[in-house]
């Protein structure tokens, strides 16, 4: 269980996307059922509003969309409208959010490194191609040069 930089997520490719779109409604499943994800990778998303979750969601959906593949919206409306507990429920607030400020504390850099080390591996293990993984890295210049002047791949 994993959730993406925030920032990767338009860059991410095809079957991290698909996976991570599966994986928020396992995330909200566990959390109605049990009141935590129980991951250690996910557990922080307990640690901020459950509209940054559902605004997660809605960037995660909305690149989907972006790319013309068809998520389920009836699952997405379900997601936007859920009330966990006294966290808000009104769907404009989650319209209201900003990429810029979502999971301040986790999303950081360095939190970036690690999907990106995530992915570089997957690209290694040939579970992404080298092309996606050279889209994955164009986005960061900087981190660009740094990966391929490594020859990491």
């Amino acid at each position: 269980m994993r959730l993406w930089h925030k920032d990767l997520i338009d860059v991410l490719p095809k079957n991290q996307l698909v996976s991570q779109w599966r994986e928020l409604f396992a995330i909200k499943g566990s959390i109605e059922k049990k009141g935590t994800p129980n991951h250690l990778l996910v557990n922080k998303v307990l640690n901020y509003s459950i509209d940054e979750f559902k605004f997660y969601a809605k960037v995660v959906h909305d690149e989907m969309v972006k790319r013309a593949y068809r998520p389920n919206e009836t699952k997405f409306i379900e997601m936007l409208k859920w009330n966990n507990n006294n966290f808000s429920m009104d769907v404009s607030v989650v319209y209201n959010l900003n990429l810029e400020n979502l999971y301040r504390d986790w999303h950081n850099e360095i939190y970036l490194k690690q999907c990106l080390y995530n992915l570089e591996e997957k690209a290694v293990c040939g579970g992404i191609s080298m092309n996606e993984w050279d889209i994955l890295l164009c986005k960061y210049d900087d981190d660009y040069e740094l990966w391929h002047g490594n020859n990491l791949l």
